[in-house]
């Protein structure tokens, strides 16, 4: 679905568009903010700190990653969250904590990979229902969420971890700015 007009900027969202797009076009700025703040760092990079806190740019990528996968497949279908995440999964932070054990190569392409199959999987959901469809999660009650309720929880989730990328990447090499300059692609993964 190809909410964009300007190829220069193509993760901005239009200036009055549908609520889809909107949404969409939200999730998507913050998707290319936050990978143009891990993009092309090696692995001491990607592992680099800032004071007390355990968060690194190679946790935040495997976890985003993760975000996208458990959103897009467990909440909206219930299908079982599949490869890699089930035969690995080891706990709470397991996402964060084995970061540091993934080659930059393999978490730049997880995160790509999770993406691609995010955006497949809501741009299916969105021609079969649109927004307001119920999804296969639902609180103790029964209560169904929305696909609006998804994509929103994601904004959110981007939104809060890229605020943490800003700060980490400013600690490997400086690296400032609220949006990737005019025609940026990643230089690291697929």
């Amino acid at each position: 679905m190809d909410h964009f007009q300007d190829q220069a900027t193509p993760w901005e969202p239009p200036l009055a568009g549908t609520e889809v797009a909107h949404l969409v076009g939200a999730l998507e700025r913050l998707r290319t903010t936050f990978r143009w703040k891990a993009d092309d760092l090696d692995a001491a990079g990607l592992s680099t700190g800032v004071g007390a806190s355990a968060l690194t740019l190679g946790g935040l990528l495997k976890h985003l990653a993760f975000a996208e996968d458990f959103m897009f497949t467990v909440k909206l279908s219930g299908a079982p969250l599949g490869e890699p995440w089930e035969s690995q999964w080891d706990g709470d932070d397991w996402d964060f904590r084995s970061a540091a054990d993934d080659a930059p190569d393999s978490l730049y392409a997880g995160w790509d990979d999770a993406v691609a199959r995010s955006r497949t999987r809501l741009d299916a959901a969105l021609a079969n229902g649109g927004l307001d469809q119920l999804v296969h999660v639902a609180s103790e009650e029964g209560e169904h969420a929305s696909l609006r309720r998804l994509v929103c929880d994601l904004i959110e989730e981007y939104g809060r971890h890229t605020g943490h990328a800003d700060l980490l990447r400013e600690v490997v090499d400086g690296r400032v700015g609220e949006d990737p300059p005019p025609g940026w692609k990643p230089l690291s993964g697929s």
